[in-house]
């Protein structure tokens, strides 16, 4: 029983780390660079949800999970349109990639400057500590939650990919971007709304972990690597390929966590490794 509650509890702390990934799949398969800003973006935006908790007490964080990414859309859109679209089209594929990391670099001095080095973290009140008991088996209401909004975000996602005209759109030009350009379209434009969509995604899935766990200014690095392991795991550009690799991850963290308590993370990265070896393209090719 122990064994099937761990497992479950991984499944659930992965739906986490797929949301941490899916907003960097999205870049990737729609632009074909990694945005080595996102783990401080992811950050930021649990900052932004102690400022705003700090200044309304008696609202949940939960309740501003949708303030902090109408933020985080804004900021994401406005990044692509001032900075990132000047070299995304560059046929070095680095000039985006060394941006985002300056971006990074940037970011997380200025908020060491703003909010200071101190760890913090999002007060979930009753929903910390509140649990359900199926099967004789006992599973936090707050991990259920978030695994329940992780896979509707995915879902919504996925559908508007697939389902909408700006998907199209979207899929269009990430395959043929000069067809799409002689058709009228402004590639520029539409990567401004995939990077909003993209930090938007992290932003959620920063706030819930800040919930979750501890965070500081420096938290972005390890941000970042668990969510480019899920992309990779998952398959790069593939949006349920990120769910399952988050998914694939945390089981393998918690598992790892009974046999040794501090080193929980160390197995969730030696699967990783194992599976760059063994599958390079990804454990899950997940059609989008």
């Amino acid at each position: 029983m122990m064994w099937v509650e761990t497992i479950i509890n991984g499944v659930l702390y992965g739906g986490l780390y797929g949301l941490l990934g899916v907003g960097l799949a999205l870049i990737v398969g729609v632009m074909r660079v990694v945005n080595l800003s996102h783990g401080e973006f992811i950050v930021l935006s649990a900052f932004i949800g102690v400022s705003l908790v700090g200044a309304l007490p008696w609202v949940h964080p939960l309740v501003l999970l949708l303030p902090v990414a109408l933020i985080a859309f804004v900021l994401g859109f406005g990044l692509q349109a001032v900075l990132v679209n000047r070299v995304v089209t560059r046929p070095d594929p680095f000039a985006a990639i060394l941006l985002t990391f300056g971006v990074a670099v940037v970011m997380r001095n200025l908020m060491v400057e703003i909010f200071g080095a101190d760890p913090r973290n999002l007060p979930a009140g009753r929903l910390a500590h509140a649990s359900a008991g199926m099967f004789g088996l006992h599973v936090g209401v707050l991990p259920l939650l978030i695994l329940g909004l992780s896979v509707a975000l995915f879902t919504c996602l996925q559908l508007i990919i697939t389902r909408t005209k700006f998907g199209r759109i979207v899929r269009a030009t990430a395959d043929h971007r000069d067809i799409v350009r002689l058709m009228g379209v402004n590639p520029g434009r539409v990567y401004n709304v995939v990077m909003g969509l993209s930090l938007a995604l992290a932003s959620v899935a920063g706030m819930l972990l800040a919930i979750r766990s501890s965070f500081t200014p420096y938290s972005g690095v390890e941000r970042l690597l668990v969510a480019f392991e899920v992309v990779v795991l998952g398959g790069l550009g593939t949006f349920w390929g990120a769910m399952l690799g988050g998914i694939t991850l945390g089981v393998a963290e918690l598992v790892g966590l009974k046999f040794d308590t501090n080193a929980g993370p160390l197995y969730a990265h030696l699967l990783f490794l194992a599976g760059v070896l063994l599958r390079p393209n990804g454990l899950f090719r997940v059609r989008t």
